[in-house]
């Protein structure tokens, strides 16, 4: 297992409810752990619906947790006083998916950036307009940039610009929330090598959540895959993409396209068949099970653990009891 000196964000039973009517409860995080290491890239994918963007958000802090922990360097960040939240809200920050949404429009881009900076006392004067100089080229943007409003820019400039308001304040950690899913496929790839860029000039830990397989493929150490909550499978990039274990995450890669046409008509892709079960009220057992091909009667009855199967590769299965 990893050396504790090594880890910056662990995550311990980590559940997340929200109670959607009377006696229903939405399970969108139930009972999910994993470990970050100092510098490393985690990919979180899985379905629209899985609960990923929760887990995201509940790992920074903007949701409370119903249940579990999660230590940031050691120290659980739902038990912070204010003092503390504020320290950790400088250590930690969020990439969001709607590059437009996120971003105020009624202020300038220079501001935007310079909020953080103002907030914490990092910068003043001079300097702190230095500072945003400074941020706008890191992220490949001139820095007469800094004068306009968001409205003025694409959306790729504007993912840019949300990458530098989180870099501002100088994090070790970075939520990248479906980064690039609003994004042109064209676009995609330079956000995502300008991810790659600054987390080794800066020394980054990334916590990449994303539904596009092959991107996560290219960006991540490590990737988690969750399915209604809960997490299924998790292993190396390399592991998890050579040898898929869990049967949902092998009909995720089968689907993913090959850019050989001779390749891509003669891959069998596995489909599955069945109802997604509701995460309101889920019944006992593996949320997988309606639509496994492997189903088993235990699989109704006990919900899996996630388990090591191989070295560092975790699986939350019946079959491999």
């Amino acid at each position: 297992m990893d050396n504790n000196n090594d880890i910056l964000i662990e995550v311990k039973n980590l559940k997340k409810y929200f109670q959607v009517g009377k006696n229903a409860t939405l399970k969108a995080v139930d009972d999910v752990s994993f470990s970050i290491r100092k510098g490393e890239t985690l990919g979180l994918v899985g379905e629209s619906g899985c609960g990923k963007t929760t887990c995201g958000r509940t790992v920074m802090g903007m949701y409370g947790a119903t249940d579990g922990e999660v230590l940031f360097d050691g120290i659980d960040v739902h038990k912070l006083n204010k003092k503390a939240k504020k320290d950790f809200a400088r250590r930690a920050q969020i990439i969001f998916q709607d590059p437009y949404a996120s971003l105020n429009p009624r202020m300038t881009v220079g501001d935007i950036i310079g909020e953080g900076i103002d907030i914490h006392n990092l910068y003043t004067g001079q300097e702190r307009t230095n500072r945003i100089y400074e941020l706008l080229q890191l992220v490949g943007l001139n820095r007469e940039h800094g004068s306009r409003f968001p409205h003025e820019f694409s959306g790729g400039q504007r993912q840019r610009i949300g990458i530098a308001r989180a870099l501002a304040i100088e994090p070790d950690f970075i939520v990248c929330d479906e980064p690039i899913s609003a994004l042109d496929v064209s676009i995609q790839a330079q956000i995502v090598n300008l991810l790659i860029q600054l987390q080794q000039e800066l020394g980054l830990t990334y916590l990449f959540i994303a539904h596009d397989l092959s991107m996560v493929k290219h960006i991540s150490d490590r990737v988690g895959v969750m399915y209604l909550g809960a997490m299924v499978e998790l292993a190396s990039s390399h592991d998890l993409y050579e040898k898929p274990l869990h049967p949902y995450t092998q009909a995720l890669l089968s689907a993913i396209p090959v850019p050989d046409p001779e390749v891509e008509r003669k891959k069998s892709r596995i489909k599955l068949e069945g109802e997604v079960p509701s995460p309101i009220n889920p019944k006992p057992g593996c949320r997988f099970t309606p639509r496994c091909r492997y189903a088993k009667p235990i699989c109704s009855e006990q919900t899996p653990m996630l388990k090591e199967i191989e070295k560092e590769h975790y699986v939350a299965c019946h079959l491999f009891d």
